[in-house]
């Protein structure tokens, strides 16, 4: 039985910790090296202007594996671009302390956006497991969107959701990223560089999201209370 399978639609205060109790229960006696229950890729822009960006990622990364803790299984993979071509993934990771390992190894490098390759990736890796969720951080764009929408439009047809997320108010990066994030069902959202609790509670967001659903995404969003979490939520739930 999945998480989706054992949540409500809705839920008060007493089947939200009933459900806790039981997942908990399923994930002791689950082994951690079974399968995922959510598997989410992790891209960002790793071009020079977005080292501070980078290094405050590094430390919020965690709440994608908190948000799930006990229960169910995330398994998250980094991908980022830098330099003139450099497009790298790291391995799939289960846990914070590797994801970590990963992310402090990467400096960044002047460069262009490489967004395209990004979702060529993500397509590509559908293609052999299923892929709940796609998260992109970046603040601009130097590509042609409508390069991207058939890509997009790929992951949509594998079942993957980009949640799109823009440091910054760049016009041709809200537009690029919005119709990416609409393309395949997902959710576009922007936040400062001084916000890094926004962009936490973001990231446990679609954790939540890729391990149990909307369900997930409610109980998370009433844990936090948060204002950002509830309008990721109306995002998808509107239609496309």
């Amino acid at each position: 039985m999945t998480r989706k399978d054992i949540i409500p639609e809705t839920s008060d205060a007493n089947e939200v910790a009933d459900f806790l109790g039981q997942a908990r229960q399923m994930a002791v006696q689950a082994p951690s090296s079974g399968p995922a229950q959510g598997r989410l890729i992790f891209a960002m822009d790793a071009t020079a202007s977005r080292q501070p960006s980078w290094d405050s990622a590094a430390e919020i990364q965690a709440e994608m594996f908190e948000a799930v803790d006990g229960v169910g299984a995330l398994d998250v993979q980094l991908v980022f671009f830098r330099g003139l071509s450099e497009c790298k993934s790291s391995g799939w990771c289960r846990n914070a302390k590797s994801f970590r390992d990963y992310i402090t190894k990467v400096n960044c490098r002047a460069g262009h956006t490489q967004i395209e390759r990004v979702l060529a990736h993500v397509e590509r890796e559908a293609g052999d497991k299923k892929i709940d969720a796609l998260i992109y951080v970046g603040d601009c764009i130097e590509e042609n969107p409508d390069h991207l929408a058939p890509i997009a439009g790929k992951l949509a047809l594998k079942g993957v959701k980009a949640f799109m997320f823009q440091e910054g108010h760049d016009r041709d990066a809200a537009f690029a990223f919005g119709e990416i994030a609409r393309i395949t069902g997902g959710a576009f959202m922007q936040f400062d560089a001084s916000a890094a609790g926004k962009l936490r509670d973001l990231l446990g967001a679609v954790a939540s999201y890729a391990v149990g659903g909307q369900s997930g995404l409610s109980i998370y969003q009433k844990k936090t209370g948060s204002e950002e979490v509830l309008r990721l939520g109306h995002q998808l739930r509107k239609p496309r």
